[in-house]
């Protein structure tokens, strides 16, 4: 199976990391992510970012940080790779069916998509 790459945003302000819910007829649909998306043909994890957080959100990229993890999606083609982002501008739900700011620990307690949950969990031993 051909993998497919997926770049999601790990954006944090004063402690809290920004999350959207899917929409209901998509995978995952009702759970919340970090947003992002599929990267082009050719496009770079940068590039993905700075596209799916203007199209979704209307955030502008300032940073790109290390990547975090990467996370098989079980049951689809996607690699999904969490990466630190820096944005300016408020979030606008284009996309998702509400947004949020939540820690990481209130994040273990939703009902985040199987890959999302990972990360949550890796930001709760990583938190500082």
């Amino acid at each position: 199976m051909t993998r497919i790459r997926v770049v999601a945003a790990v954006v944090e302000r004063e402690g809290r990391y920004l999350v959207g819910r899917r929409p209901r007829q998509k995978r995952h649909g009702g759970l919340w992510e970090f947003p992002g998306g599929k990267l082009d043909e050719g496009e770079s994890i940068a590039d993905a970012a700075e596209r799916e957080l203007d199209e979704e959100l209307g955030l502008t990229v300032t940073e790109m940080g290390r990547r975090l993890l990467a996370i098989e999606d079980e049951g689809s083609p996607f690699v999904i790779e969490f990466h630190a982002v820096h944005v300016e501008g408020s979030a606008i739900a284009h996309e998702h069916e509400e947004l949020g700011w939540f820690s990481a620990l209130e994040l273990t307690t939703m009902q985040l998509a199987p890959a999302d949950r990972t990360c949550a969990l890796w930001l709760v031993e990583h938190d500082h």
